[in-house]
């Protein structure tokens, strides 16, 4: 287990109702109602889940880990990086599970380039330290 050498920023946030109720953050910049999919025995109600915030979480987690790897070769990622992140849950011996797929487009950089890029990346982000050896992470570039 990695131990936290300083505490850069803290997130908080509170759940209520499950999966059919309501996320809010400390701060309210994230205000969510939360529905739970048909593929779960929900209703597919209107509001979003607990796997696409993960998905875009970690989207997004990724891309600043692409931009810190990138700077230190002083290179700068190109703004119209994305990262279209898909996040799979199904059974697991004794529970439920998750795995992640993210597929990086980084306009205007060689396959091969992009590729290290990712590489580097993967070991640096949060999410990818978090959930490594713990769930599948399939790692793609276009």
């Amino acid at each position: 287990m990695n131990t936290l050498q300083s505490v850069a920023y803290s997130a908080h946030a509170t759940a209520t109702g499950g999966r059919e109720g309501t996320a809010k953050s400390s701060d309210s910049r994230l205000d969510v109602k939360l529905s739970t999919p048909k593929g779960l025995g929900g209703d597919d109600g209107p509001g979003t889940n607990p796997e696409q915030l993960f998905a875009a979480g970690y989207a997004a987690c990724f891309i600043g880990a692409l931009k810190f790897v990138a700077g230190q070769s002083k290179k700068s990622l190109p703004t119209d990086t994305k990262i279209d992140s898909q996040v799979d849950i199904g059974a697991i011996e004794g529970g439920f599970g998750i795995a992640v797929k993210l597929a990086v487009t980084i306009p205007s950089m060689s396959k091969e380039e992009a590729e290290q890029l990712v590489e580097k990346a993967h070991q640096v982000c949060p999410y990818s330290n978090a959930t490594r050896g713990n769930i599948a992470v399939e790692l793609t570039v276009n």
